[in-house]
């Protein structure tokens, strides 16, 4: 039987990070294992591709969710990264930390050392470039592409303005509540992601191994102590490896809890309920999950938008010519190229919401899962909403016993009041900057969800009908210090078992106001440290 010192599962936006700063002491034998295959793909690595590769099996886990209650009974589609780089690799490509009393929130419940002024320092690891605070050393490239932003962005600006929201050049930066143009994660012009700073350099390190396309289906134990794995390869062979340190699940908000539940620590009742021995009576396990909710107000437009350049197959090729040459222009670019961090109103202690600008539309294709490679035949913009801090939590469990059936998601939805006054404050915050004059004087119509929904009633009833998850499902391994409500200790250690940690976006006691990505970096970076810090 094979021997490391780590086994990291999981080569995702977090494993990648902990596999490169575990085998930076050549001391440290580490195994990495990823369900998914390589990233070196065309439509992973150009960033339009994003809208190819959200509908795509090969790198994408496609996870449904169970009928959400809040949401009309609909079950919202769930794409999650299966493949090196993970959801890092299939994103829109938003860069962003989140706001600082995010942080301090996460240590105020307990989590010492998890406060802003402590994980701050850590971001200059992670960004190589770009931020208003001049970190320049990380890995990452954070690209500004505020000057290749679509015209239409700046009436978008032009319009927060008018209504008090103020401009800031960096949402990383000094100041980032306010407006402005998302920086994204590329590198002359191709997608950035930790698979290709972190893991790919620390494949040359002979201390670390790496293996694709392999299914891990429990934890190995000897009482209370994880001791090793069992996967399945590519032909179908049962392996089992064992670690003398930890093993460290990186799988995220969802394969994370999976893989816990199916190797007998989480609830009682469901582990038996599946004929599960039970190691660890863990009742948080799955629970918490958090998520951002949002929707899109749709208008046509009386100017020429991105769709006007993208629509038709000769502006696809002229758009595609121009990138091959200068590795510039729309497909180098996020969906999303303007947004926000806003207080609805004044008695807001913090932005209560995050919005988004994005110059094309994809009206015609919404039934059609979501395709984003075709915008509409005519001129059109949306600009959207999703609440920072929804307070609303679900839970996932597994369906089976099986490795191979995928874990019921219950999102939970709108359950609570405070959600449900976000979204009313954010629906009428899209109707106010639509009819504030820099955008109301090139708008020929409201398309969705049209103008002749108007009473509160009429409008929160077409959010149910149509808002959907942004992609950040997070805190179903909650970190804490009762073992009752969380998972693992401020210092990821899984509360009540020995040589395991859980280090992704799945230990979130609750998620950030913006998007994701960058959070569980930061969480990666920092777990890692606490993995070497505890065996010096």
């Amino acid at each position: 039987m094979e021997t490391f010192d780590y086994i990291v599962v999981g080569a995702g936006s977090a494993g990648c990070v902990v596999a490169n700063r575990l085998t930076e002491n050549t001391q440290h034998r580490v195994l990495v294992l990823e369900a998914g295959g390589t990233d070196r793909t065309f439509w992973i690595r150009v960033p339009i591709g994003y809208g190819r590769t959200f509908t795509d099996p090969k790198v994408n886990w496609m996870y449904e969710a169970q009928p959400d209650a809040g949401l009309n009974n609909r079950s919202a589609f769930w794409p999650r990264g299966k493949v090196m780089g993970g959801s890092g690799s299939i994103n829109a490509l938003v860069y962003m930390r989140g706001l600082p009393n995010d942080y301090d929130d996460w240590a105020a419940e307990g989590n010492a050392g998890w406060d802003w002024n402590s994980i701050k320092p850590i971001f200059s690891r992670i960004e190589d470039s770009g931020t208003v605070d001049g970190h320049s050393t990380g890995k990452l490239h954070v690209t500004d592409v505020s000057e290749m932003a679509h015209p239409l962005c700046k009436r978008y600006l032009q319009a927060c303005d008018l209504l008090g929201y103020k401009f800031t050049k960096d949402f990383n930066g000094a100041h980032p509540e306010g407006v402005g143009i998302y920086r994204i994660l590329t590198r002359h012009g191709f997608r950035e992601s930790t698979s290709i700073r972190y893991l790919r350099p620390a494949l040359s390190r002979p201390n670390l191994t790496l293996r694709t396309k392999v299914r891990v289906t429990r934890l190995t134990f000897e009482g209370q102590r994880v001791v090793g794995v069992i996967y399945r390869d590519a032909a179908g062979a049962q392996i089992e490896v064992r670690a003398t340190r930890s093993v460290v699940l990186s799988g995220g908000a969802i394969n994370s809890p999976q893989l816990l539940q199916l190797s007998g620590i989480g609830p009682k009742e469901l582990l038996e309920k599946h004929q599960i021995p039970v190691v660890l009576n863990a009742p948080a396990v799955g629970r918490n999950l958090q998520d951002h909710l949002s929707i899109s107000y749709f208008y046509r437009s009386k100017v020429p938008t991105l769709n006007n350049e993208l629509a038709s197959w000769l502006g696809k090729l002229k758009a595609g010519i121009r990138y091959v040459l200068t590795r510039t222009g729309p497909l180098s670019m996020s969906v999303n190229q303007g947004g926000g961090f806003i207080r609805s109103d004044a008695n807001q202690p913090t932005p209560n919401l995050q919005l988004y600008f994005n110059p094309a539309s994809y009206t015609t294709s919404l039934g059609l899962g979501r395709k984003l490679m075709n915008p509409d035949p005519f001129a059109a913009f949306l600009l959207s909403f999703n609440a920072c801090r929804p307070t609303s939590r679900g839970h996932l469990e597994i369906q089976s016993a099986d490795p191979w059936v995928a874990p019921a998601i219950y999102p939970n939805s709108l359950s609570t009041d405070k959600d449900i006054a976000d979204v009313m404050a954010g629906i009428k915050l899209l109707r106010q900057l639509a009819n504030a004059q820099p955008l109301a004087e090139i708008i020929n119509g409201e398309i969705l969800p049209g103008s002749e929904k108007q009473s509160d009633e009429e409008l929160l009833e077409d959010f149910r009908a149509r808002a959907s998850t942004v992609y950040h499902p997070t805190c179903t391994c909650k970190m804490g210090p009762d073992p009752l409500t969380s998972v693992v200790d401020q210092r990821l250690r899984v509360h009540g078992i020995e040589g395991l940690r859980i280090i992704d976006a799945s230990v979130f006691p609750t998620v950030t106001s913006g998007n994701t990505n960058a959070p569980t970096i930061l969480v990666a970076e920092k777990g890692a440290q606490m993995l070497l810090e505890d065996v010096a």
